[in-house]
């Protein structure tokens, strides 16, 4: 008996069949079998099936005689359903990597329980992707099982049939089946989540929900959407069958109203002749099935008429325009004002004991710049020094740092004054440089993706990213920070600006430089590593090519699960992906269980860095810095042809690698099992990828940062040996 039965209804989808059913049978967890119910597709989808069976026998193939809808397709295939849980899958979404191994662990952790909810994300054609908005409610109830009534929220999540997984003897019990129309999951879900003595949630993207541009039952225009009325009708019916679940009516009666004018309100759904007739319908539902509740504020629409409903309508619009319109005048007030503030103020001399800085887009005291800063309190005492940041980070500065929100007038204030502007990331291109002023520009890092003029070859890399304006404001640098040669090369080439190319090193790799035993210390006790565990660090970079950015390289909980006892394994993700889905891809998940830890969040990389014994990564900047403590370093390849394809390379990172270098999970797995990671090979790799790449960074690029270019002092420089005969530096285009 299989773990999972996955039942796959399939009509007309044959442009999406194939990528569905390979995100199935290509899981890593096998114990499961596909139930595909061709309703009668006209398009060969049932060719396409076949062909899958042949191959795979986990897969069964229902041929119906003739079309029978979404719901009584899926009914089709539940008899011979053998599995402990039941998973339907529409035809034209796909499961994420991972998923079924992440549903078998929580089912396992939470002992079976009747359903279990799990998170999705919804793809669209034209490339996007986007969370679940209410993915929350799922983390919050993370912990063990419950009842709907124990947590009524679980009800405000979309009452779909796909993002749920449901134990086969609970569905036999009830007799759960779906009825025929478009909205056929309603009349499931709500009586599966009601009747349930126990819930459990998975808060982690299992599915991937595509938005298709044409062609979705729900967004074509039809009088079907009338079928709503039904499916509710019978879902009260149910209740009426299970007087247990009476208490739920007031709830069900608002959760009726509001879907049901979500459809009338939504464009599109419904023929403009038939709106009429919609509302009314609506309203005689929502009359019959009343409740001694008050009516929410916003369903005693439904008490008037038709006539008065389009009215309240034609107010709100109206009411939303004019507010844009306020809203815009106020905003074009507001925005001379601080125009004129500011001329106000670059009327009077620059302050030269006046520092402004910023880090990756204003996040907070980070990087380079936060490295400089406290070099400056040290050796210049008399520079005042503050930072700017976004609003929703001004509560997690240190104390005692001096800050302005992005925007405000204190903001133009102290950047129409100040001499000298310290970022890794431009400034917006309203702040003029004035003449005197300093700009220290550090970058994010030693480049080995192309970056700035060099991705005008490279569309796909630089979408959404206005080039010549990131030139301009390149125009006022004045120093351009590098720790080494190869940077101050790659920067003369891809920002063609009038800086001065400033061998400093890296400021915020001084710490990685001046490592001390123990310094991770705090890290690892902050998030329960024992203090002899082996520490491997896996950084993974954004890739261009992928929607979202997110390619998933391997799968997390079996390499933790392969490095063996004595051994965590620590994530962190490209800050670019922290706020996206791809934490919800199952790092969070795995981060919970104790698999491993989820570092994305951690302010400072370099804590993250000084905790660890080892790096694997992809093509992520970090290694350059990593290399700074001279630990073995592994390069995982698998995709480097299809990466500088789309992004473009400055030099071959896999015949220049600071380590060994996998193209394969199996070579991954192996590197660790051999002890081949850390072997004479791996050293010598790495003396001499650092030779190159850490070449100016001698623990005190900070305290040079300032002294040379914030207080005119000299420095005595950094021992910088010339080129071997014949040895030069040399950027390639792969």
């Amino acid at each position: 008996m299989p773990r999972f039965s996955v039942i796959v209804p399939v009509f007309k989808v044959r442009g999406f069949l194939r990528e569905c059913l390979d995100s199935v049978l290509e899981q890593s967890y096998a114990d499961f079998e596909v139930i595909a119910v061709d309703d009668c597709s006209p398009d060969g989808c049932g060719a396409i099936l076949d062909q899958y069976a042949e191959r795979d026998p986990r897969l069964r193939v229902l041929h119906l005689p003739q079309n029978a809808g979404l719901g009584r397709a899926r009914n089709a295939g539940m008899p011979y359903a053998t599995g402990d849980y039941l998973l339907f899958l529409d035809s034209d979404d796909t499961l994420t990597p991972g998923a079924l191994r992440a549903i078998a662990d929580r089912l396992e952790e939470t002992r079976d329980p009747d359903v279990l909810v799990f998170d999705y994300a919804r793809t669209y054609w034209w490339g996007g992707t986007r969370r679940n908005a209410l993915a929350r409610v799922l983390a919050e109830a993370r912990e063990g099982t419950f009842t709907a009534a124990e947590r009524p929220e679980i009800l405000e999540l979309l009452m779909v049939v796909w993002n749920k997984a449901y134990r086969r003897d609970y569905v036999t019990e009830h007799g759960f089946s779906f009825p025929p129309g478009y909205y056929e999951d309603t009349p499931w879900t709500f009586p599966a989540l009601l009747s349930a003595r126990r819930i459990a949630t998975l808060d982690r993207i299992c599915l991937n929900y595509r938005q298709r541009r044409q062609g979705s039952i729900l967004s074509t225009t039809s009088r079907k959407h009338f079928d709503i009325h039904d499916q509710y009708e019978r879902v009260f019916a149910y209740l009426d069958a299970h007087p247990e679940l009476d208490r739920w009516r007031p709830c069900l009666h608002r959760k009726m109203g509001e879907h049901c004018l979500d459809v009338l309100a939504k464009p599109g759904r419904l023929p403009a002749s038939a709106k009429g007739e919609f509302f009314r319908r609506t309203a005689e539902l929502f009359q019959r099935h009343r409740t001694s509740e008050p009516v929410p504020a916003g369903l005693r629409v439904l008490e008037g008429g038709y006539a008065r409903y389009l009215a309240r309508q034609r107010a709100a619009a109206g009411a939303a325009a004019s507010g844009r319109l306020g809203r815009r005048a106020r905003g074009v007030a507001a925005g001379r004002a601080k125009r004129a503030w500011t001329w106000a103020h670059q009327q009077r001399p620059l302050d030269p004991e006046l520092a402004v800085y910023s880090a990756f887009s204003h996040r907070g005291v980070l990087g380079d710049p936060a490295a400089i800063h406290h070099a400056a309190l040290e050796l210049a005492p008399h520079i005042r020094n503050v930072w700017v940041v976004r609003e929703d980070q001004a509560e997690h500065l240190p104390p005692n740092v001096e800050y302005v929100l992005l925007g405000s007038l204190a903001y133009r204030q102290v950047t129409a004054r100040a001499t000298y502007f310290v970022n890794n990331v431009n400034w917006p291109p309203s702040l003029l440089k004035r003449p005197g002023s300093v700009h220290i520009h550090s970058h994010q890092g030693t480049p080995l993706k192309y970056m700035g003029a060099d991705l005008l070859g490279k569309p796909g890399a630089r979408h959404g990213l206005d080039v010549p304006q990131m030139l301009r404001r390149a125009d006022r640098w004045d120093y351009s920070l590098v720790a080494n040669r190869h940077s101050e090369l790659v920067w003369d080439r891809a920002y063609p600006c009038r800086f001065t190319s400033a061998r400093t090193g890296s400021p915020r790799n001084d710490v990685l430089v001046n490592a001390k035993p123990g310094d991770g210390a705090a890290f690892r006790s902050r998030h329960g590593i024992p203090v002899d565990h082996t520490v491997v660090l896996y950084a993974p970079t954004r890739r261009d090519h992928v929607r979202g950015g997110h390619a998933e390289r391997f799968d997390l909980a079996r390499f933790a699960e392969d490095l063996g006892e004595g051994h965590t394994l620590v994530v962190r993700l490209h800050p670019s992906l922290a706020d996206g889905p791809a934490r919800g891809m199952g790092t969070a998940e795995l981060h919970r269980r104790g698999v491993l830890v989820d570092a994305t969040d951690e302010p400072h990389v370099e804590e993250v860095m000084l905790a660890s014994d080892a790096l694997v990564t992809d093509y992520s900047a970090l290694m350059f810095d990593y290399a700074n403590l001279n630990r073995p370093i592994v390069v995982h390849a698998d995709d480097w042809g299809a990466y500088t394809a789309s992004r473009g390379a400055y030099f071959d990172i896999t015949a220049n690698a600071p380590g060994h270098v996998s193209r394969s999970y199996r070579e991954l797995s192996w590197l660790f099992a051999s002890g081949s990671w850390r072997d004479p090979d791996a050293a010598a790799l790495r003396a001499a990828f650092r030779a190159r790449f850490c070449e100016f960074d001698d623990g005190r690029a900070a305290l040079r940062v300032v002294r040379t270019l914030m207080l005119g002092e000299p420095d005595v420089p950094a021992t910088i040996p010339a080129p071997a005969a014949g040895e030069r530096d040399v950027l390639t285009s792969t």
